[in-house]
């Protein structure tokens, strides 16, 4: 089985500091009114949000410009995170993946709209190893220009293909995440999804996007495991 998890308000909280360090970084690079406030951020990849974001300021969305953004965003992120307690896992996080890690039948991995480099400083920020995870699917990957979440699923089956030799069933694959966008995903490559609500969508919102459960948070290790290793239906 292969269990894949969002990170922002999935795995983790960082008080909204991605958001302002690429307000941040903007502002630096490009003018003291760069603004976040016009551009959509949750379950989005993120080289669409920094496209985004230079459209919704009036500058070129050029090469140049989303590298600049793109590598300003990491030094301000890192800078951010550097506070004691910015970053920290959401409840049940760290308890629910010492379970999973115990057992030999579940591969870990990552499935997100973050680049790998600053995905990474923020999992380290908030104490999780991203190591813990056999394979990520991170948000530049997608081989299709627009990139969309969607192309995202079939590169994380084709990674546990290459790890383990096997093909695995879509429905044996379950992505957990926090916003409508993740659900979907799953959906679109015939996998299961829990969502959960400890970001800006309300559990109303996920089950109405056809998430197979929605709970508040990982909190319940028992009950979420219990649904996770259920076998699922095609």
């Amino acid at each position: 089985m292969l269990i894949l998890f969002d990170i922002d308000a999935t795995l983790i909280t960082t008080l909204r500091s991605g958001i302002l360090a690429l307000e941040d970084a903007g502002r630096e690079l490009f003018s003291p009114t760069f603004t976040v406030e016009k551009t959509e951020f949750g379950g989005r990849l993120d080289p669409l949000i920094i496209s985004d974001l230079l459209r919704h300021n009036d500058l070129p969305d050029t090469t140049d410009n989303r590298l600049k953004l793109r590598n300003g965003y990491r030094h301000h992120i890192t800078r951010r995170l550097e506070t004691p307690g910015i970053g920290k896992p959401l409840p049940g996080v760290m308890t629910l993946l010492d379970r999973l890690a115990d057992r030999p039948d579940i591969t870990l991995g990552l499935l997100t709209g973050n680049f790998a480099d600053t995905g990474q400083i923020k999992l380290r920020a908030c104490g999780i190893n991203p190591d813990r995870f056999h394979l990520a699917i991170w948000g530049d990957q997608s081989p299709h220009d627009p990139p969309s979440r969607d192309h995202l699923p079939p590169l994380a089956l084709l990674a546990y293909h290459r790890r383990h030799n096997t093909h695995l069933d879509p429905h044996r694959a379950i992505i957990i995440g926090d916003t409508p966008h993740d659900v979907r995903c799953a959906l679109a490559s015939n996998m299961r999804c829990l969502a959960v609500a400890t970001g800006s969508y309300s559990l109303d919102s996920l089950n109405a996007a056809g998430a197979h459960r929605a709970v508040k948070d990982l909190s319940d290790t028992t009950d979420i495991l219990a649904w996770l290793l259920d076998h699922p239906h095609p």
